[in-house]
């Protein structure tokens, strides 16, 4: 269970993380700058465990992957979005941080909400309504439950 932090359609990567933070020296560094533009507060309000739910094109813009990494460094359980750029969801799975389409929750919950996603269901529960959502494939659940695509990759070799 955890609450919502919920944003708009098309949030690109220098919403996430402003390009000006990327010369920081690390992801805990830049963590405290997240969202920064849409929410000024979110980086001290989000809890580990929460959630954040988009519209479409989610994590839409540049390539970079501290996008995904930031969210994931503050506790972020999952970004759950109405569709994702192919690079932040490319991005989120190498990082082991899961990104769900889930195409109805959106316009079902505001921030604040609580929510329980089930990734093994591939369900997610907000009140008492009940949301179908991307069911991931077990090879992808193996790669987030390892922490990511290098993570994974690295325990295959050992």
């Amino acid at each position: 269970m955890g609450k919502v932090f919920k944003f708009h359609n098309d949030l690109d990567t220098d919403q996430i993380i402003a390009s000006q933070y990327l010369l920081l020296p690390t992801i805990d560094d830049m963590k405290s700058h997240a969202m920064e533009s849409q929410d000024p507060t979110f980086a001290e309000r989000v809890q580990p465990g929460d959630f954040v739910v988009g519209g479409s094109n989610f994590g839409c813009g540049s390539s970079r992957e501290q996008a995904p990494s930031v969210l994931k460094a503050l506790g972020v359980k999952a970004v759950i979005a109405k569709s994702f750029a192919r690079i932040f969801y490319r991005n989120s799975i190498n990082i082991g941080m899961p990104v769900i389409v889930c195409k109805e929750l959106y316009d079902a919950v505001e921030n604040g909400d609580d929510i329980e996603l089930d990734l093994l269901a591939g369900t997610i529960q907000a009140g008492d309504k009940t949301f179908a959502c991307t069911k991931l494939p077990e090879k992808m659940q193996e790669i987030l439950n390892q922490g990511g695509l290098i993570a994974s990759l690295n325990k295959e070799e050992a």
